[in-house]
């Protein structure tokens, strides 16, 4: 928090100077306010200096959000104003971005703000579903309830998506580990080799041969292929920002054959999930299908959503439109469809998420189960294989002597 210098005068005119430490100038103006003070000066007495390091602090991590969220809700249930609660979780919080955003916040409730209003000037720390349903709790009374919903949903989302990161991490460390190996092989061990058989006098099995070529053209042309790689995938991420590049890419990772399977059911549990919260919390179904679509990280589902939405406008049903698609299970239409005519679409919704996120599990086991024996065999044959063929002429050499 910065400290400032303040001057003003009170109800009875008299002139008042000072100093308060505060998270901006309208939390100081606020404060003195309740002090029954009219502020005619407020300046900073000092700026602070962060130095932010890429990768530390410079953001909000979705742990930390539902920590506090759920903190936020602990204290809303036992009777302590709201202010008050942020002004707590603002001293405790050991991240300087998110002690600033909630000191903002703070600042902005006390002025006359409504909560929501006061998130929504964070986006980039508190997106729209959760300002949505912080508006739907407080215009219903039940701002605790809502709170820890959210921290619920955080939490399933952030467990959601390390399921997902661990069945990735260990193909990309093993093919990370096999591909520097084979590089310092080539860059460094076989030179040594190629001296050797200049003066072998015979001619080279096959696959020294293809070895030793191989040496030589990472060697030459290194450098090129790494810029190539770089230009590959800044090439790639520019055609995924494009419209058309974002839908083939993503409709291509929904088809592909064995990751294809677990994109689906992360997008199913994730849609769901979402709704489920949303229409439970008492956000309007058009307006939640709405931040569903946005907030679904891929173009197919969130085209699908966005079709579901016309229908209802329309007066259509949402199962429909969602079958048509053909990116939903069959069996995930049918409970749609069943929770909107028994009005029980919350439950329903929230019943598939929690089988979809299981399922999610037992695909990540299944896949890291099949994983592990055929990177060690990609290892061991891209390695060994390297090897083999550079003794293969030293073998033939002692068969001939």
């Amino acid at each position: 928090m910065a400290v400032y210098a303040f001057s003003g005068r009170t109800r009875t005119g008299q002139a008042v100077k000072g100093e308060m430490e505060a998270p901006n100038r309208e939390a100081v103006v606020a404060q003195l306010r309740r002090q029954q003070v009219l502020a005619t000066s407020v300046k900073s007495k000092a700026k602070d200096i962060e130095i932010k390091i890429p990768g530390f602090g410079g953001k909000v991590g979705e742990r930390e959000l539902a920590i506090v969220t759920r903190q936020l809700a602990t204290m809303i249930d036992a009777g302590l104003p709201l202010v008050q609660c942020l002004n707590i979780l603002a001293q405790q919080q050991e991240n300087k971005i998110f002690k600033k955003t909630l000191g903002d916040i703070q600042a902005s409730v006390e002025a006359g703000s409504t909560f929501s209003a006061a998130l929504g000037n964070h986006p980039k720390v508190f997106n729209t579903l959760y300002t949505n349903m912080v508006e739907a709790g407080e215009a219903g009374g039940i701002l605790d309830t809502i709170l820890n919903r959210l921290s619920v949903y955080i939490e399933k989302s952030v467990t959601l998506k390390k399921r997902v990161k661990s069945a990735m991490f260990y193909p990309m460390t093993i093919v990370s580990v096999a591909l520097v190996v084979v590089i310092f092989l080539l860059l460094y061990v076989i030179p040594t080799f190629q001296g050797l058989f200049a003066n072998f006098g015979a001619t080279l099995p096959l696959p020294t041969v293809i070895v030793l070529e191989l040496s030589n053209f990472v060697r030459e042309y290194l450098l090129y292929m790494i810029g190539g790689l770089v230009g590959l995938i800044m090439g790639i991420r520019a055609y995924y920002r494009t419209a058309g590049g974002r839908r083939r890419i993503d409709g291509l990772m929904l088809r592909l054959p064995i990751v294809g399977p677990l994109i689906r059911k992360v997008a199913v549990a994730k849609f769901t999930r979402t709704l489920g919260t949303l229409v439970a919390s008492g956000v309007a179904i058009l307006e939640g299908l709405d931040i569903t679509a946005r907030t679904a990280g891929n173009t197919v589902v969130e085209e699908a959503v966005q079709k579901a939405r016309s229908a209802i406008a329309q007066g259509k049903t949402i199962a429909e439109p969602l079958q048509e698609s053909k990116v939903f299970p069959p069996m995930v239409v049918q409970m749609i469809a069943i929770g909107e005519q028994t009005g029980a679409l919350d439950r329903m919704l929230n019943k598939v998420a929690d089988f979809y996120e299981e399922e999610v599990d037992i695909a990540v086991g299944t896949l890291t189960s099949l994983l592990e024996p055929m990177m060690v065999i990609f290892l061991g044959v891209v390695v060994g294989g390297v090897v083999i063929a550079m003794y293969l002429p030293i073998f033939k050499l002692i068969s001939v002597v």
